[in-house]
């Protein structure tokens, strides 16, 4: 089970949806807190609290966290034993269970990881935060659903190295995606009004992710 960026809450919403411990890795994006700082709970309950004998019992005795550079010194988990650390690289490809993970960067502020994942035919790519200066495309041909931001609707568009949701559906109908899955909307913009004008430039159909909404690729 994989982990894809850990923004505030995560950790309580995975704890009502499975078991932390069946972990296999957690990966996330960028040093921007909104992405990362539920680690820190995670981490907690690894280190010291319920999960504990439970990550003890690994094979391996540590949870790999992949992360871009610089991310690590902003964690107070950065020396923590049960933590293994893996800096990534744009360009990296990883094996994290029967998963390959491809990682490339993005159009954001600080180092950004965009990442597609494989896993039995089935491919996922999710764009982390990015401007439009950056396509899904950098991820390779044939994917299936596409987890991409869509942070505000086309009235807001400019250099705040964030997609509209226009901007979303026009990359996934140039890179000929499957499925468009909407997330990191701005908390008081539409979630209606985001998913039409990108399903206008989508051409199909989008989804809109929401807490608890779960979808299968």
């Amino acid at each position: 089970m994989l982990l894809l960026d850990s923004g505030p809450g995560t950790f309580a919403n995975l704890c009502k949806w499975s078991d932390p411990s069946l972990l296999d890795a957690v990966v996330l994006s960028h040093e921007h807190p909104d992405h990362w700082t539920d680690l820190e709970s995670l981490g907690t309950w690894a280190g010291f609290g319920p999960g504990r004998s439970r990550f003890r019992d690994r094979v391996d005795g540590a949870l790999p966290v992949y992360a871009p550079p610089g991310l690590r010194k902003w964690s107070h988990l950065d020396r923590a034993d049960w933590i293994d650390w893996r800096e990534l690289a744009p360009s990296a490809v990883v094996e994290i269970g029967n998963i390959e993970a491809r990682f490339v960067a993005t159009d954001h502020g600080p180092p950004t990881l965009a990442v597609g994942l494989c896993h039995e035919g089935a491919t996922l790519a999710y764009s982390a935060d990015s401007g439009p200066d950056w396509s899904v495309e950098e991820l390779g041909p044939d994917i299936g659903t596409f987890l991409c931001e869509a942070t505000y609707t086309r009235e807001d568009e400019g250099p705040l190295k964030h997609l509209s949701g226009h901007e979303a559906g026009t990359m996934a109908r140039a890179a000929g995606v499957g499925r468009l899955i909407l997330t990191h909307r701005w908390p008081t913009v539409s979630a209606d009004a985001l998913r039409h004008e990108a399903e206008v430039a989508f051409g199909r159909p989008a989804d809109q992710a929401s807490v608890g909404a779960v979808f299968d690729w």
